[in-house]
């Protein structure tokens, strides 16, 4: 499996891209114009742990819920943009233990 950033193959985990801490909060959902029922748990991309990091690193929560919650979006955060694109030129397959 490839990380949808950088797209390197490595283990991978699942960003939430409305995180969890916030999902619940009305002016989210408000501003996101989606429904009660929304699955905001299953709304998410794989990534590496190097990607997943750095994202969390640099944008809060609320900033990711409201503004960077497509991949496409967080490619377009200046940092996560220079971030991927210098990791992505790092070792493309590393090995799994």
């Amino acid at each position: 499996m490839f990380c949808e950033l950088c797209k390197r193959d490595l283990p991978l985990t699942f960003h939430h891209l409305v995180p969890k801490k916030v999902m619940d909060k009305t002016y989210v959902r408000n501003k996101l114009e989606v429904d009660e029922d929304f699955d905001f748990n299953a709304y998410g991309i794989d990534v590496c742990r190097d990607c997943h990091s750095m994202i969390h690193r640099k944008i809060d929560h609320i900033n990711l819920a409201l503004y960077y919650n497509t991949a496409e979006k967080l490619l377009g955060h200046p940092d996560i943009e220079k971030f991927v694109d210098w990791v992505s030129k790092q070792n493309k397959k590393v090995k799994r233990k």
